[in-house]
């Protein structure tokens, strides 16, 4: 069975910040983002950043004196394994898909129709 770790709160904050930039960013590049408007601890920052590194949603290498962190998926990489756990993990996957697919709109059907015609 496919299985997706859960994000905390702040997890998926930082995750959005390397999602957002795509580059390598270090601690205090994300604490910078992060804390506009906001008190947020740079070891809070720093820890959460090696938690995603060690869960497997981030890379982490050397950049200069610190460490750099950059996004191992794509935002739209991520919700698609999220999707595919959840599905997978569903007793009637007909029913679930037939519940997913009656949420989207008409463009976006027309879309995954033409896509499945592939």
């Amino acid at each position: 069975m496919l299985k997706i770790q859960s994000l905390g709160p702040l997890e998926a904050e930082v995750l959005n910040v390397l999602w957002d930039d795509g580059d390598w960013l270090t601690p205090g590049d994300v604490h910078e983002r992060l804390t506009i408007g906001r008190d947020l601890a740079y070891t809070t920052v720093m820890t959460v950043l090696v938690h995603l590194s060690e869960k497997g949603f981030a890379e982490r290498k050397r950049v200069g004196r610190a460490f750099g962190y950059h996004a191992l998926t794509t935002r739209e990489e991520h919700a698609a394994r999220v999707m595919t756990a959840t599905l997978t993990a569903a007793k009637d996957k007909p029913k679930v898909l037939t519940s997913f697919v009656a949420q989207l709109d008409a463009r976006q059907r027309r879309h995954l129709r033409r896509m499945l015609e592939k």
